[in-house]
C-alpha cells in the first residue's frame, strides 16, 4: 500500500494571535521577495556611493537602479535560452557602448564564432612559399 503525501507542517513562532495564520505567512512570503530583490540589487548594482547630495539626486539614481534591474528582469524572461541574473547584468554591461542585437545576441552568442570559423574552412589561408 502506497503511503499518502503528509501535509507539510509549518511551525510560526509570533507574538501577534490576533492575526490569521494564512495572512502572517503571506506577509512573511511578500517580505522573502523583498530581500531577495535587495540581495540582487546590491550584487548587481552596488551603490558604493551617490553621484549627487541632494535627496533628488539620490532618488533619482536609486530609481534608474530600480528601472534598470526592471529591464534586465524582463530581457531575462524574454530569452528562450538561460542565463544567470548576473551573468545577463555582466554580458548587458559589456555590451552597452555597441552597436548589437542585445536579444538576438543572448539567444545565440556563438553564432559570429561559428560564421567565422565556417569561413575560415570555407577558404583556408595561402600559405607563402619562399
Amino acid at each position: 500500500m502506497k503511503n499518502p503525501k503528509k501535509p507539510k507542517l509549518t511551525r510560526l513562532l509570533t507574538n501577534d494571535l490576533e492575526t490569521a495564520y494564512e495572512e502572517i505567512v503571506a506577509t512573511y512570503d511578500a517580505r522573502w521577495e523583498i530581500e531577495s530583490l535587495f540581495k540582487q540589487l546590491k550584487q548587481n548594482f552596488p551603490l558604493r556611493y551617490f553621484y549627487g547630495e541632494s535627496a533628488s539626486a539620490i532618488k533619482i539614481q536609486i530609481w534608474v537602479t530600480l528601472t534598470a534591474n526592471l529591464l534586465l528582469m524582463l530581457l531575462q524572461k524574454s530569452t528562450t535560452r538561460s542565463w544567470s541574473f548576473s551573468g545577463l547584468a555582466t554580458m548587458v554591461r559589456i555590451m552597452l557602448m555597441y552597436y548589437i542585437d542585445v536579444h538576438g545576441f543572448l539567444e545565440h552568442p556563438e553564432k559570429d564564432w561559428e560564421e567565422a570559423l565556417e569561413k575560415a574552412l570555407e577558404a583556408p589561408p595561402e600559405s607563402e612559399q619562399n
